[in-house]
């Protein structure tokens, strides 16, 4: 296959996979799922830093 149809049909395979894996992850609501799963050690984390309460 010629170079001049390599590249573009590459490039349009790679966006249409990009957008399937994107819309997967949107539609699943995956990224809130993995941020679910995480948040404890980011609590433990913050929690333990001192605090300027001033009033």
């Amino acid at each position: 296959m010629p170079k001049f149809v390599k590249i573009p049909l590459l490039a349009i395979a790679t966006l249409a996979g990009l957008f399937v894996v994107t819309f997967t992850v949107y539609f699943l609501n995956l990224d809130m799922k993995l941020l679910s799963k995480i948040e404890p050690f980011f609590l433990k984390h913050y929690d333990k830093m001192p605090r300027k309460n001033y009033v």
